[in-house]
């Protein structure tokens, strides 16, 4: 693996017992205080042009489990309904575990593939639950192939872009969604030889994220980097930089559930990095105070509140350079349970 050996000593001498407090969050009015969070980073990792950071801290729901969305689509206890309306979609959980759904997680299949917008946490046996989505294809409103066209049966790849990540969560704009897929297509069919649109849809990022040649060029960032959090219990986000730039983070309230959603994390920036490439581009990796500044940034912006669910809350914050999403569960006294946090640019 190629890492930057000595920035990372450097790193770990500046920070080992001494915890970075990013976010200390106050009392608000009808929330509890939470208290102050210490976290610690770890790195640089970097290959080629992707360097990563780890975030290491306590558990805040030690002993939670949640099934992830893949994991319930694989195994048949969630399904995603096509409801025929492109800005939403339904889900339930049928089975009798939590299941955690990711903003970002891309569903394939239905009239038209779907990245969806928000976090929610299913209950068991949770019923029909509406989610907001943006389609990451652009023109087919019909059966692709043998798929299933009233549900969508899997999820195996997030949003790798930061540009389609804004455009649909603090935007809001569908239109602004297509555009930047397309974007990202060029740029991923300019950087791997050649066109990475598929005959069955040119238009959908999930057909292109599974590309052989997009798959092939992200495959030697994922073997230098997925082993970098084993044997680390207290492993409970990252943050990455493509390019020396901070791009985004995500830290979460669990080290399970943070390593269950590590191989889909890093894969979706590794392939940002294949898209992002400038051949022959020399750069430094962010130093560690550059990171910290990133994410204490996320503290200054006013907070704003939306009912994603019956349980879940969402918090936004933005500031001028940064944009800060926040998964608070009601059920567990409004704990926060993913924070992610995105370079506007």
């Amino acid at each position: 693996m190629k890492t930057n050996f000595m920035g990372f000593v450097a790193t770990l001498v500046l920070l080992v017992g001494a915890p970075l407090g990013i976010v200390a969050w106050g009392s608000h009015a009808g929330q509890a205080s939470q208290g102050k969070d210490d976290y610690r980073l770890e790195g640089p990792f970097t290959q080629g042009n992707l360097t990563v950071f780890l975030i290491h801290g306590q558990d805040k729901i030690k002993g939670q489990t949640f099934l992830t969305l893949q994991e319930a689509l694989v195994q048949r206890k969630v399904i995603v309904r096509e409801t025929r309306e492109v800005d939403q979609l339904s889900i339930e959980n049928v089975s009798t575990e939590e299941v955690y759904v990711q903003s970002g997680d891309i569903v394939k299949g239905g009239q038209q593939d779907r990245m969806l917008v928000v976090d929610l946490i299913l209950p068991p046996r949770s019923g029909k639950i509406p989610i907001a989505a943006f389609c990451v294809e652009n023109g087919r409103w019909r059966q692709r192939g043998s798929e299933e066209v009233t549900v969508f049966n899997s999820s195996s790849n997030a949003v790798a872009s930061r540009e389609i990540k804004l455009a649909a969560k603090a935007k809001g704009s569908q239109g602004d969604v297509w555009r930047e897929v397309a974007v990202a297509q060029d740029k991923l069919s300019a950087n791997t030889g050649g066109r990475v649109n598929a005959a069955a849809s040119p238009t959908s990022f999930e057909l292109t994220l599974e590309n052989k040649q997009v798959q092939a060029n992200a495959d030697g960032y994922l073997k230098a980097l997925s082993s970098i959090v084993d044997g680390k219990p207290d492993v409970i986000g990252y943050v990455f930089a493509i390019n020396g730039k901070v791009n985004s983070a995500d830290v979460y309230a669990s080290s399970a559930l943070f390593k269950k959603l590590w191989p889909k994390l890093l894969k979706a920036s590794a392939i940002e990095a294949v898209a992002e490439l400038h051949r022959g581009e020399k750069f430094d990796a962010p130093k560690p105070t550059d990171v910290k500044g990133f994410l204490d940034d996320s503290s200054k912006g006013t907070e704003k509140q939306k009912d994603v669910s019956g349980r879940v809350q969402m918090v936004t914050r933005e500031t001028e350079e940064n944009v800060f999403f926040e998964t608070r569960d009601r059920a567990k006294s409004d704990a926060w349970v993913h924070r992610n946090y995105i370079k506007k640019n």
